[in-house]
């Protein structure tokens, strides 16, 4: 008798690691070399941590072999305080802070501590795909809100407010946002966060690239715009600096606590019954905030990431048949087809055959949940050198599919 999975695992997806993500790992086994630009994955393209994260870590380890408090050091945590206070968010005590192994587990941590059957969230799209699946898997109804290409991809609260039932629970927002690259309007936010308040949602803000800017643009964190609901911020090491495989994130309780109490009891559970996030990279994370900033010399006009990022942009621009939203900040671009320009059925279509064709590996905007199937992301964290080859293939492919 065949072993079956989970039925909640049924209609769970990311596309991110999905079934192209397969298709090119059988390629290269075949002995192709692919240009994979699905993963946001600094470290794949070069991009080490600052020596002195590493550095503090290996110093530490022989204190790190032990279990750390369910929420995380102390030492961390304080860290993470300090930097609430140095953007302006008041009142962040120790036990507001709770250390993860990356956002990822912290996601779905939170969800797991609030969700009922049928329970409603609502979900920005297109969206980091981890944030559906979580609500999905959690027993939750995700419910996506549009975000307005139009309006540089800031979202549509008159769009979201339409959503909200009695069933609504939470709003999840990405700002900067993957896969867009937006960087929210702080009026933009303050509505958000007058709808949250008005309705009584929990506000889950992931500001993962909370430092990766460019153009001068601001990030504005919504939780300084909250007090009348609860607002969750997470955050980490994995971005910023460029340390994804040390797992090192951090979720932040603000606004109405005290509203909040069954919830956080929940929260404080399952960190315990999880024991506690890996030791060694937590000796990283006061290093990280309280250091210097290397991030701000890779976004600056003369930077790796920006000129990685205009490339990307420009060359996609300056294709006839592809738009694009110059992003504001994170690692990625998201172009539009217009499909009446190319053979090409939709964004599943094109993924596959530009891979086929081509052995260049992104995502389809449908991976994101987005509501239109005419979009696809490029992560810009190659170097200039192989993000030209990978680009003049996009260009090659598209060319050769043109009416």
């Amino acid at each position: 008798m065949e072993i079956l999975k989970s039925d909640r695992l049924t209609h769970l997806k990311y596309d991110i690691r999905g079934p192209i993500y397969e298709k090119s790992l059988e390629l290269e086994s075949q002995g192709y070399k692919i240009i994979s630009l699905n993963i946001g994955n600094p470290a794949t393209f070069g991009f080490d941590a600052p020596d002195e994260i590493v550095h503090d870590i290996i110093l530490n380890i022989r204190n790190a072999q032990g279990y750390s408090d369910s929420r995380g050091l102390f030492a961390a945590r304080k860290a993470v305080m300090h930097h609430t206070q140095n953007i302006g968010l008041p009142g962040i005590a120790i036990n507001d802070i709770y250390i993860g192994n990356g956002v990822s587990e912290l996601i779905m941590l939170s969800m797991q501590a609030l969700l009922n059957e049928g329970d409603e969230v609502l979900v920005p799209s297109p969206d980091y795909p981890l944030w559906t699946a979580s609500v999905a898997f959690c027993g939750g109804k995700p419910v996506h809100y549009i975000c307005d290409e139009a309006a540089d991809w800031n979202p549509d609260l008159a769009d979201l407010e339409r959503k909200i039932t009695p069933r609504t629970r939470a709003i999840v927002v990405i700002n900067p946002n993957n896969p867009t690259g937006a960087v929210y309007d702080k009026a933009v936010l303050e509505g958000l966060a007058r709808i949250a308040e008005r309705h009584k949602l929990i506000v889950f803000a992931d500001e993962i690239y909370d430092r990766i800017l460019y153009d001068g643009s601001v990030h504005n964190p919504i939780a300084k715009l909250i007090n009348d609901t609860l607002c969750i911020t997470m955050g980490g090491l994995s971005k910023n600096y460029r340390a994804a495989g040390f797992r090192g994130g951090w979720m932040i309780l603000s606004g109405a606590r005290q509203r909040a109490k069954s919830y956080i009891e929940g929260l404080t559970l399952l960190a315990s019954m999880r024991l506690c996030a890996n030791v060694p990279t937590q000796y990283a994370i006061q290093t990280a905030l309280g250091g210097y900033q290397s991030i701000n010399d890779l976004v600056m006009p003369m930077g790796r990431l920006y000129k990685q990022m205009m490339l990307a942009y420009e060359r996609m621009v300056a294709i006839p048949g592809i738009t694009c939203v110059k992003p504001k900040g994170a690692l990625y671009i998201f172009p539009k087809i217009d499909l009446t320009q190319f053979r090409l059925a939709n964004d599943d279509d094109f993924v596959l055959n530009l891979l086929i064709e081509q052995k260049v590996l992104v995502v389809a905007g449908n991976g994101f949940n987005y509501i239109h199937n005419d979009h696809f992301r490029i992560v810009c964290l190659p170097t200039v050198d192989e993000l030209t080859v990978a680009l003049d293939r996009i260009e090659n492919f598209l060319e050769s599919r043109r009416l």
